[in-house]
């Protein structure tokens, strides 16, 4: 962010930073977990059980932040993305399997989004969705190749204000906030496994892989970005603001995040829940089950808001993608390097990006196929956070820089949540 002043010794954060000069990596990676899939996640939480499952959106909060700020360290502390150091300190076996594995979901999520986007659309205006598929998908790989990285974040940026089209939904219909607060304080929590799959899914909706490579990736890409940055194993003197932007960023970034996941619960409550409508698979029809019943500026804010969500994340699936691989077998990676001389990088943001809007075109079914690629999501999640709790836990990788203990002992905890949310989900399976 070029609006933070260096000085003699490095890059510092100015006296009383403005807070859009400390928003950034940490904003748009929690404004990108509420991708028209997410969203098609928290709608059918809301649907299918009202407000019962609120409170996993207050309950994932820390622990998400936690990971994220972790994350975030790493980049900054080492000045490699995550993918990068991994090589460094695990088998290349490990480091190409889940590099792998990401890809790979990324890929289908790259889909899915660009299907839920197009299909809003087409409520909106009616037309040929397919269409619409490619230009949402060919319009996200230019802005993300082609524009300056200092402006692409800054229109990344203005797109994380697509999100308060479900904060001004939830306002325009009629919730019983009384009742919204209460099970926020005294949760039902159930056994029963439809309730469990449900929340397995929101928690791996919410603790994604690919947040951890962007938020580690734009990290790296700032120390280029700004005059005078180091990695702080180079410039120790600039990690104390350097960890307090990460922290603010990070917590105000999920906060922003998982505050509207749960207007979309409740809104879906609200009115879906509230007139038996219970069966939600995607985020379009979630706006479309909207029409009859809320009024009608809250499905055109509900389908506007999923295309907003949708171009935000795009470059975050497909640049998290292209970090993790190009970091893997060394290719020179970064939105700061001009085309020529990051080819590969650019190629496989352009390459997922043309994949999924090929998975629109075949016969593949996208909702078992967003499914899969949760289900993929889950698995690698555990041992990725598992290898980024021990790499900055080690002086090796790390080194004055470890982790607190508080940070540690929340880190860890999310990790454990989430192992014990993938076993969740595989036992939900047969159900």
């Amino acid at each position: 962010m070029r609006e933070i002043s260096p000085s003699a010794v490095g890059a510092q954060q100015p006296e009383r930073p403005k807070l859009l000069q400390i928003l950034g990596p940490g904003l748009i990676t929690g404004a990108s977990d509420d991708d028209p899939s997410g969203i098609a996640t928290y709608s059918q939480a809301g649907a299918q059980f009202g407000y019962a499952l609120g409170w996993t959106l207050l309950f994932t909060w820390p622990l998400m932040s936690a990971i994220q700020e972790i994350s975030a360290r790493i980049g900054r502390v080492s000045g490699q993305g995550l993918a990068g150091v991994i090589k460094r300190h695990y088998s290349p076996a490990i480091l190409y399997t889940l590099v792998s594995l990401l890809v790979v979901a990324n890929t289908i999520n790259i889909g899915a989004d660009l299907g839920a986007m197009a299909a809003s659309l087409g409520l909106l205006i009616g037309g040929p969705q397919f269409l619409y598929v490619g230009l949402f998908g060919v319009l996200s790989v230019l802005l993300e190749v082609f524009l300056r990285y200092s402006r692409y974040v800054s229109v990344l940026k203005w797109l994380t204000l697509s999100l308060f089209a479900y904060v001004c939904v939830a306002f325009v219909v009629d919730v019983p906030w009384a009742e919204v607060a209460r099970s926020l304080i005294v949760p039902k929590i159930s056994f029963d496994s439809a309730y469990l799959t449900v929340v397995v899914a929101v928690l791996g909706t919410t603790i994604s892989p690919y947040l951890f490579f962007w938020q580690a990736g734009q990290e790296v890409e700032e120390v280029k970005e700004r005059d005078g940055a180091k990695p702080l194993l180079r410039a120790p003197e600039q990690a104390e603001p350097e960890f307090e932007r990460i922290r603010i960023d990070t917590y105000l970034g999920m906060a922003l995040s998982n505050g509207v996941a749960l207007f979309i619960v409740v809104t879906t409550s609200a009115t879906l829940h509230a007139h038996g409508v219970t069966d939600i698979q995607t985020s379009s029809q979630a706006a479309e089950a909207l029409r009859p019943i809320a009024a009608p500026f809250a499905f055109l804010v509900f389908a506007l808001g999923i295309i907003g969500t949708g171009l935000l994340t795009l470059p975050v699936l497909a640049g998290s993608a292209a970090y993790a691989l190009g970091e893997a077998l060394g290719w020179h990676v970064g939105l700061t390097r001009r085309l020529g001389r990051a080819k590969q990088f650019y190629g496989t943001i352009a390459a997922a990006t043309a994949i999924g809007i090929a998975m629109n075109l075949s016969s593949l079914d996208p909702i078992k196929a967003l499914f899969w690629s949760a289900v993929i999501n889950g698995v690698v999640a555990v041992p990725i956070m598992a290898m980024m709790m021990r790499l900055a836990s080690r002086r090796a990788s790390m080194g004055r820089f470890t982790l607190p203990l508080p940070l540690k002992l929340v880190g860890w905890l999310a990790t454990f949540v989430m192992a014990g949310a993938a076993v969740g989900m595989f036992a939900t399976f047969g159900s």
